[in-house]
């Protein structure tokens, strides 16, 4: 260590650590701020930056002084510089071409933490995931999307069970961004459309080794209008949702350029992105001299797309007015007209009545696309053949990278501990080889079930606690409050259910038959409970029904006491939730769910699934890793499909998943679930956590199309 860094005061280090999100998946680092102050922290969203404003350096220095952390904050830097530093990783290895130009990952929304709530689920959470596992493989890549001044809502329900939204506004002040610069002050990027400019500032974060670069519209340059641009994550309406996004796509793009970073891979996170490529082959149009149809094929021979959702609505269309008013001076650019644009974004170009897809353009500028599943590459190439109607669907050419979860962050320390001691030395610097993950069978039941059980009570615990402020919030009854505070047995059987309140992913299908539920949650010798978390989006009516008539269900007997939902679904609740439940359900209507990755969470865990056969569970449920509900079938009448799963949820539980949880020796160890535990873990760890996903998107895509090897279309695996 350098005399200059040796030099640094306490406070200085602290707040370098606080500057870098890899804190974040620290556990000894997080630790550290939480020792600090754990109320502050707790009460600040654990977000250190607030934290350490609240302390002078003098306070601080007393603070940790009392606490005898100084030599834990030396070495936590340390090895902090360590890793940022580091010389030799996997993607300097496997990767090299991407040290020419990295990749440029576009996404709309980033999970990275609670504290900075710029994501609205699954899509951000799993973008943060990809960050996080490109910054520990050492890979080039950078990352574009939009800081949200309100971030997505904030939920609360009301005595009758309704969803509340609020937007509190997020202060860049208060979060570890920093305003890019140059000498003449922030760097601004504009976006021309018919009616005038967007313009933005450059927020950047760092992420460990990864830089993310967000852009804000909130600048003195934009009128009203504009300056709200990026208050709101999928708020607003279709004009603002293409402002947003032609803000994301070439609005990023010109960022990258401003910043001097020359991307040789462009990655489309979903289609929010797609007006990218446009601006790239824009620039090279001008830059390099090229024709249209040359800067095109060479442009999309380095883009990259990933699409998520089987769902019709989960792809942005916008009519022509809307891409003639925000694209037109673009589309004069490329030389195409409002008419060969909207060409770009139709199935078929000649049909003008069809509105203008992002995901259809997408598609059209990249030669790499796939799903993020087996199962969901199948329906992706069904759902987009028309687009090559000259193949037949087997030869459609979208393959699959099922979605992974990054381990440092969703797992808990306590089975970290357990990980250290059974699996191999630096195991979390390899967790996409299946090899690392054999000795976990070696572990012994009793501690593997005893590490689970303090997780549970601790989630039990975190549960009553949330459940009795949000009943004091809603001012209920003294005598409702002191229930919350004594809710729950810590030898129940333990379901957990979160995840957004859309109505394909039928958080009701337990509650088609009350009376026979009823049954199972007043068993006494064999007691369920059940935990439900979840947003419904503020636009849709029948996902806030779904969630009040769980809410409603919590206040009747027998469910009162045994079925609660809480209010505010986020990381940190997540986090909760998947290290503590012993069983994760999912029972989406197949084949919607593209991928999934909060049961991915709970594996690494030791909780079980039991799930649809649909997204991720589909390849990876081998019969005695989890619980199947049903065979993989689909029915053509959604109704006869609904009762179907409903009836086989039930048969599972009662059948299989009961039975087997209460099924304990005389040591009071139930010996053959731990026995699934073990295997879930086993079989499932190294083949969806975020490293081997990222691994295989840098094998399988990012060096084929920096190799300019894509012209022909790479299928992945």
């Amino acid at each position: 260590m350098s005399e200059k860094v040796a030099q640094l005061s306490i406070h200085e280090k602290l707040s370098k650590l606080a500057a870098n999100l890899w804190w974040s998946w620290d556990p000894e680092v997080t630790e550290l701020f939480r020792l600090i102050d754990r109320e502050l922290f707790d009460r600040f969203n654990h977000n250190p930056v607030l934290l350490l404003k609240e302390y002078t350096p003098e306070r601080l220095e007393e603070r940790v002084r009392e606490g005898v952390l100084h030599s834990r904050i030396h070495w936590a830097f340390r090895r902090f510089r360590e890793y940022a530093e580091a010389s030799t990783t996997w993607g300097s290895t496997h990767a090299a071409i991407l040290g020419q130009g990295p990749v440029a990952y576009f996404s709309a929304e980033f999970g990275l933490h609670e504290s900075l709530p710029i994501y609205s689920g699954g899509l951000g959470v799993l973008a943060g995931d990809h960050l996080k596992s490109a910054s520990d493989l050492g890979l080039p890549l950078v990352a574009v999307g939009l800081f949200y001044h309100e971030g997505y809502f904030s939920q609360a329900i009301d005595s009758a069970g309704w969803q509340k939204e609020a937007y509190p506004r997020l202060s860049p002040a208060s979060l570890p961004l920093s305003v890019v610069e140059n000498a003449s002050g922030p760097v601004l990027i504009s976006v021309e459309t018919r009616r005038g400019s967007i313009h933005a500032r450059i927020l950047k974060l760092a992420v460990g080794r990864i830089d993310l670069y967000l852009l804000d519209a909130d600048v003195p340059q934009n009128s009203p209008e504009d300056r709200h641009l990026t208050a709101r994550l999928y708020g607003g309406d279709q004009r603002t949702r293409i402002r947003q996004e032609l803000l994301l796509g070439v609005g990023g793009v010109k960022a990258l350029k401003a910043l001097g970073i020359l991307p040789n891979v462009i990655h489309m996170n979903e289609g929010h992105s797609a007006f990218a490529p446009l601006e790239v082959i824009r620039q090279r149009m001008q830059d390099d001299g090229l024709p249209f149809d040359r800067a095109l094929r060479d442009t999309a021979a380095q883009c990259v797309f990933t699409t998520h959702t089987p769902v019709p609505a989960g792809h942005d269309r916008f009519d022509e007015s809307l891409i003639e008013e925000h694209l037109g001076p673009l589309g004069d650019s490329l030389g195409l007209g409002t008419h060969g644009l909207m060409g770009l974004g139709r199935v078929d170009p000649q049909h003008h009545g069809e509105t203008f897809c992002m995901t259809v353009l997408a598609l059209k500028l990249c030669r790499i696309a796939n799903g993020v599943s087996s199962l969901h590459g199948v329906v992706s190439r069904e759902m987009w053949a028309s687009l090559w109607p000259w193949r037949s669907v087997e030869e459609i050419p979208i393959g699959h990278i099922t979605n992974g979860v990054h381990v440092p962050t969703w797992l808990a320390a306590q089975m970290r501990v357990l990980y250290d001691r059974v699996l191999p030395e630096n195991w979390y610097q390899r967790t996409g080889e299946p090899d690392v993950w054999r000795s976990f069978e070696t572990i012994t039941p009793g501690e593997l079930w005893e590490v689970h059980s303090a997780l549970k009570n601790r989630l039990i615990a975190y549960a009553r606690l949330e459940a009795t402020e949000q009943a004091k919030r809603r001012g209920e009854d003294p005598s409702v409050v002191a229930a919350m505070e004594m809710m729950f047995d810590p030898r129940a059987l333990t379901i957990g259910f979160a995840r957004r309140f859309a109505p394909y992913k039928r958080a009701d299908l337990i509650l088609k038959d009350l009376d026979f539920l009823a049954k199972l949650i007043a068993s006494t010798d064999r007691p369920l409970q059940f935990i439900f978390a979840g947003k419904a989006h503020p636009a849709d009516e029948r996902g806030k029904q779904i969630l009040q008539q769980i809410f409603r269900l919590t206040r009747e007997e027998p469910f009162r006491g045994r079925v609660l939902i809480l209010e505010n679904y986020n990381i940190d609740m997540g986090r909760q939730l998947v290290q503590g439940v012993d069983v994760w359900l999912n029972n989406p209507r197949r084949p919607l769910e593209a991928s999934g990755t909060s049961g991915q969470k709970v594996v690494l865990n030791g909780g079980l699934n039991c799930s649809v056969l649909d997204g991720w569970w589909a390849e990876a449920y081998d019969g005695k890793n989890g619980f199947a509900i049903g065979t993989g079938r689909t029915h053509s009448n959604q109704e006869i499909q609904d009762s179907r799963d409903g009836e086989d949820l039930y048969r599972v539980l009662t059948e299989e998943v009961i039975p087997l949880y209460f099924d304990r020796d005389r040591d009071d160890l139930p010996q053959q679930w731990i026995s699934r535990m073990k295997r879930a873990i086993r079989t499932l760890g190294w083949r969806f956590n975020a490293d081997r996903m990222v691994m295989d998107y840098a094998t399988h895509a990012y060096v084929p199309a920096a190799g300019g090897l894509s012209c022909s279309i790479v299928s992945m695996p």
